[in-house]
């Protein structure tokens, strides 16, 4: 069988430009410690920031690869119709909770904007551009929710045509 050409994935190299910033940064600030005595107050937030983002861009990852949570054992004892609806309600659920986040982070982007227009402590950004990252990123967490499904469906199809 021939192995088919990987596509590049967006998701893939955000989170590893996010990653290696975040452990640059890191690094920087640990350099200029020991040799010049001295830290750089921005790097923590800069860095809590990114994690956040990488860390969505990460849901998205994992649920496409069906590393998030589950409860495998009662899963598994379900008749194959009943999976299929448990699939299918699951990844709802999944999708409403990243769906009320994204609401409240948009609501929160609003507030910053037009009410309390509140600047980082270190750098003295606007805080809802570090808030954006959250619903743009989550452009990921559902692509990876509908990846998931489609795959695990897929999967539980086969499994009946082998029946």
């Amino acid at each position: 069988m021939e192995r088919e050409k990987e596509r590049i994935r967006s998701d893939y190299w955000i989170a590893a430009i996010l990653l290696f910033t975040m452990a640059s940064i890191a690094f920087i600030n640990v350099l200029s410690r020991y040799i010049f005595h001295f830290s750089f107050a921005a790097t923590e937030e800069i860095t809590i920031n990114l994690f956040v983002w990488l860390t969505v861009v990460g849901s998205g990852i994992a649920f496409e690869r069906g590393s998030q949570l589950g409860m495998v054992t009662m899963f598994n004892i379900f008749p194959k119709k009943m999976k299929k609806a448990v699939i299918v309600f699951s990844s709802m659920l999944s999708a409403l909770l990243f769906i009320f986040v994204d609401i409240y982070m948009i609501k929160s982007i609003y507030n910053e904007i037009t009410l309390f227009k509140a600047t980082s402590a270190a750098l003295g950004i606007p805080v809802w551009i570090y808030y954006a990252g959250v619903p743009v990123f989550s452009v990921y967490v559902f692509l990876g929710i509908y990846r998931n499904v489609s795959t695990r469906l897929s999967e539980l199809e086969k499994e009946k045509g082998k029946s």
